[in-house]
């Protein structure tokens, strides 16, 4: 029977391409060296490409097609993402030559390389095992997938039967694709990882946490009852669904971003993907719009709801594009409204003003008059604006018609604001004000309107379904953090920590009902009355003194945790700037009057007028654009930002997981607000609002018009996961009740490793034992990583410090590759990494041996002494565990060079494992077969220099050995020499590929087999030496170049 691995993933991917309309074939086969391309460094197949060129352009000269070519082949740029940008434009847009007509005039043709009107005139191939050779290192991704000879799709799957071979890995592969075969991504599209179960896409530049599953094929509906692998491939490759991809929905942008080596600023390109959920509401808002538009549409274009954190900023980018290209929409022009000037700059500055995928420039209104001058234009344009430009002046000027066109489309960020209305009320002088909507309703009256919102539209807000219609696409909470767009947000109420009089209390809650139902930027007097009072209470002296406090030791205990950024929301400037010197007096160190520096800063905007001591905090648009790179920076120093309104829509920092909250908020801008830290970033295992005003009624309130599963995701309870936590400790206490251990920190060094190497040696005593230790562990750490300021959580500190220790130290020892080292400590989660480093084992250098007692040894190193001496201390199944995975390590070396030797001794250990596992042997029997073993392995490394044979030649001397009547008849000089020209044999018959060559394969046999009959080696095995001769011959292959 045989077993499950890689291969079988890949010939699934392969059929399901072929069943979306790929031709498939093995690489070695399918594009041979010196058959279908010339050389093995060619991931491109340029005869194909060629032929393509010449069938999609049939008009088209020899001398063009040759143009053509070498505008392919010319590098422009040594940044990849620059040179992957270059082959997307040449694929989107055409290839750019010159041609001359018939008087000799020359001119500029743009010659297709993809067809994107008939997909079905492409060539669409698919093929596994393709090698590519490139600066020395020979690789073969799992399959590739080419488009008229471009490879834009690279698929890279993992054994679904092996534990340790993760999705995780398969990205690593990828990483390291990156570094060594740099030009297969030149013309890449997307890649997909999978490990048979899961699948997910991203760029290739992509982070393991922004590959994202894809999980509809043929419309918006997403599919459970299949494979996730079939449901990407059948979803993203199915021809007509990616040529549409390819040419809307990929993204790249000149951004700023932080340097990683010298911490300076600098612009990147950074390549963007759609995922499943943009890409079908932008294709659902096109289709929607241009119905909208049409001369019998009702210029109501819908609403798009896709929740915050889940990409709606690009969403508008891509469907900016793809409307500003349709055709019929006859070239339209976009407005595009916010309604904040803080919010307009942001989307115009930081998502679409970098974004090169739109087919003109983005401008943005400066004002009243300068949007009334954009408007008027004949026919396109992408116009950034404010809501209140739209308004009437001062003066009462109103706007004139600006353009009754039907192709203007006017576009809301956050469409569920009141401001959109129609409604004309009296204001406080009398006079009859109308809702902005209708402002923007008399300037463009046969305008589009389309809303994309991140929060649901309340059942009551009849405004905005006047004004823009029903949902058009919905991506809601659930759904984003069930694809892990998003992670859940916790709740926990700190009021109880900041001691005020009973009736102060009482004043500030009265207040923040009141105030809570007023709108804040209301400009009525009652409104500015009540939030004077309250922000008066809630700006005392004594409250700011215990918040400050209360801040800083929530925040040390939830930094040591979990790294990553925080943000404190106040009601008011003043509030901001005290609370911001009063930290600061408790943690000088934080401060720093250097933009560039310190671990605190205050964001807010003012004046020349304002306050000597607000002076220091009011910065430039400029400065303050540099202050959002570092606090989206995860390794800047700036840890704490401190913002009245600014940041708290539209700002995106991944690594910010907790909010501190003293100011009341409500409905969708509460929402949005605590939205802030619900973005995914590497392992965080959930945001944190941490409430000081009050605020769990008015989020109760938001989250009624939620679904429940989608109130399951925000808000919830820290008191429930804090439950979570205890569980998971008394299950682990349970698990370890024969154990008695002492995990404080206050130990000697030498008696804290006693403790732990007693936990760690009883762990290891069973593998149910370290199975379900392991398990319960991991979900202790990331409910103590949310609730580590809570004094449930100080209690067990120690014990999460030693069970994680612990824990870390077990994975190293049963599987080398796993838990947290030097070179591979992404694959194991990063609260657990955090807490691993920040305990005994960081600030001592302690490593997995020395919690046996044993010096880290090297095998070839190792006395007779020291060998004997395992197994006789006081933690026999610890030292048990570290000599199985040094003998692991050994076999696994051994194997890249001889593949005999390291089958003999792989299963001599199998063997003694097997016999422990079923009870045959005991711990001491056990130990001593394997302490046998590692002398045996131990000499076996000095054989090469007692043979007077190299290590290639020693591998194929034992291969021929394996008869023993060829030992017997011939002696071992002769079989030396046999071994050394079988060496010299197989180089000069390898080819590139030959172990794929079955042609090259016989050759080799046929040579082998003379050179053997030459020196008259016994002929009763003689089949079976050659056939073990190939395999080790392809074994050493395998492992050339790395």
């Amino acid at each position: 029977m045989s077993r499950f691995s890689e291969s079988v993933v890949e010939q699934a991917a392969l059929h399901w391409l072929n069943e979306v309309g790929y031709r498939t074939g093995y690489g070695p086969e399918s594009a041979g060296v010196g058959e279908v391309r010339e050389s093995a460094s060619d991931s491109i197949l340029w005869d194909k490409l060629g032929n393509m060129l010449q069938r999609l352009n049939p008009s088209a000269s020899a001398e063009m097609l040759s143009a053509a070519i070498s505008r392919i082949m010319r590098a422009e740029s040594q940044d990849p993402v620059a040179e992957n940008q270059r082959l997307h434009e040449l694929m989107v847009k055409g290839v750019p030559v010159e041609a001359k007509s018939g008087d000799g005039q020359a001119s500029t043709v743009l010659m297709k390389l993809v067809d994107f009107e008939t997909p079905s005139k492409n060539d669409w191939m698919a093929l596994n095992q393709f090698t590519i050779i490139e600066n020395g290192h020979n690789r073969r991704p799992d399959v590739l997938v080419f488009l008229n000879g471009l490879p834009v799709g690279l698929l890279e799957f993992k054994n679904p039967a092996d534990e340790n071979a993760t999705m995780r890995k398969a990205w690593n592969q990828i990483q390291t694709y990156r570094k060594q075969i740099p030009s297969v991504f030149t013309p890449n599209v997307v890649t997909v990882i999978s490990d048979g179960t899961a699948a997910a896409m991203s760029s290739f530049t992509g982070g393991f946490e922004h590959y994202a599953p894809w999980k509809t094929i043929d419309g918006r509906d997403v599919i459970t009852n299949r494979p996730a692998l079939e449901v990407l491939i059948k979803g993203v490759f199915a021809p007509q669904r990616f040529l549409d991809i390819l040419r809307n929905f990929v993204v790249y942008s000149d951004e700023a971003i932080t340097d990683s080596a010298t911490g300076g600023r600098r612009r990147a390109l950074i390549k963007r993907v759609a995922k499943y959920h943009q890409y079908w509401a932008v294709n659902a808002a096109v289709e929607s719009t241009v119905r909208a538009s049409a001369p019998d549409g009702d210029r109501r274009g819908g609403v798009v709801w896709h929740t915050q954190g889940s990409g709606k900023s690009f969403e508008m980018v891509f469907f900016a594009a793809k409307l500003m290209r349709d055709p019929r929409m006859a070239n339209p022009t976009l407005v595009f409204i916010t309604d904040r000037n803080d919010l307009d700059d942001q989307l115009f500055g930081e998502v679409f003003a970098p974004a090169q995928i739109l087919p003109e420039r983005p401008v943005q209104a400066e004002g009243r008059d300068d949007l009334r001058s954009l408007l008027t234009r004949v026919s396109g344009g992408i116009v950034f604006t404010t809501l209140h430009k739209f308004a009437a002046g001062e003066d009462g000027d109103i706007n004139p018609v600006l353009t009754d066109r039907r192709n203007v489309v006017v576009v809301a960020d956050e469409a569920h604001r009141s401001q959109y209305g129609f409604e004309e009320t009296l204001d406080s002088q009398g006079r009859l004000k109308a809702g902005l909507a209708k402002h923007m309703r008399d300037a463009l009256p046969n305008a589009t309107f389309l809303g994309f919102t991140g929060t649901p539209i309340e059942s009551n807000d009849r405004s905005t379904q006047a004004v823009f219609g029903s949902y058009i696409d919905i991506y809601d909470l659930t759904r984003a953090v069930e694809d892990g767009a998003t992670v859940k947000i916790f709740y926990e109420a700190r009021l109880a920590k900041i001691n005020l009089a009973e009736t102060g209390i009482a004043q500030i809650d009265n207040l923040v009902e009141e105030a809570s139902q007023e709108d804040s930027a209301d400009s009525s007097e009652r409104a500015k009355s009540k939030w004077s009072q309250l922000e008066a209470l809630v700006g005392t002296d004594a409250r700011l003194d215990a918040i400050a406090k209360d801040i800083v030791s929530h925040w040390e205990q939830r930094r040591a945790t979990m790294r990553g950024k925080a943000m404190i929301v106040t009601m008011s400037r003043r509030i901001a700037v005290e609370l911001y010197s009063k930290i600061v007096t408790l943690r000088p160190e934080w401060h720093s009057d250097d933009l560039d520096k310190g671990r605190i800063k205050v964001v807010m905007t003012g004046s020349a007028a304002d306050p000597a001591e607000f002076q220091p905090h009011i910065h430039s648009k400029d400065e303050r654009r540099d202050l959002k790179l570092r606090a989206k920076n995860p390794d800047d120093d700036l840890e704490i930002v401190i913002v009245r309104d600014m940041w708290l829509t539209g700002f995106d920092a991944p690594s910010m997981h907790t909010m501190y909250v003293d100011k009341p908020m409500q409905g969708a801008g509460l929402m949005q607000a605590i939205a802030r830290v619900n973005r995914r970033f590497k392992d965080k295992p959930g945001g944190l609002i941490v409430d000081y005003i009050g605020l769990f009624t008015s989020l109760q309130e938001a989250l009624a018009v939620y679904s429940p599963s989608d109130r399951d995701q925000v808000g919830v309870p820290i008191d429930e996961l804090v439950d979570v936590m205890r569980e998971k400790h008394d299950v682990i206490k349970g698990i370890l009740h024969p154990v008695t251990y002492d995990s404080s920190p206050d130990l000697p060094a030498q008696e804290r490793l006693a403790q732990y190497a007693t936990v760690l040696d009883y762990v290891l005593s069973d593998e149910d034992i370290t199975k379900r230790y392991n398990d319960q562990v991991l979900a202790l750490a990331k409910a103590y990583a949310l609730v580590a300021a809570r004094p449930e959580a100080e209690k067990i500190c120690n014990d999460v410090r030693m069970f994680t220790d612990v824990r870390a130290t077990a994975l190293k020892i049963l599987n080398p590759n796993a838990g947290v080292s030097r070179h591979c400590n992404a694959n194991i989660d990063s609260v657990l990494a955090q807490l691993v480093n920040d305990s005994v084992t960081a600030d001592q250098v302690v490593d997995v041996y020395q919690f046996a007692g044993m010096e880290h040894p090297e095998l070839s190193l190792l006395s007779d002494e020291f060998l004997d001496s395992i197994g006789k201390s006081g933690k026999p199944n610890l030292q048990l565990g570290l000599l199985r995975r040094l003998l692991n390590d050994q076999i696994h070396t051994l194997q890249r060079k001889n593949l005999v030797q390291s089958r003999k001794f792989s299963e001599m250990l199998t063997d003694a494992v097997k016999r422990y596992t079923n009870r045959s042997l005991t711990t001491a029997e056990i130990i001593a077969e394997l302490v046998s073993l590692a002398k045996e392995m131990r000499e076996n490394q000095q054989r090469a220099d007692a043979l007077g044979l190299s290590d290639d030649e020693v591998a194929l001397y034992d291969a021929i050995i394996q008869n023993d009547s060829a030992i017997m008849q011939m002696g071992d000089d002769t079989l030396k020499t046999i071994a050394q020209q079988l060496v010299v044999t197989i180089r000069n018959s390898a080819t590139i590929d030959w172990t794929f060559k079955e042609t090259v394969r016989a050759k080799m046999r046929s040579k082998i087999k003379r050179l053997l009959a030459r020196y008259k080696y016994p002929p009763d095995r003689q089949e079976e030496t050659v056939k073990l001769i190939i395999e080790q011959a392809e074994h050493l292959a395998a492992y050339d170049g790395e």
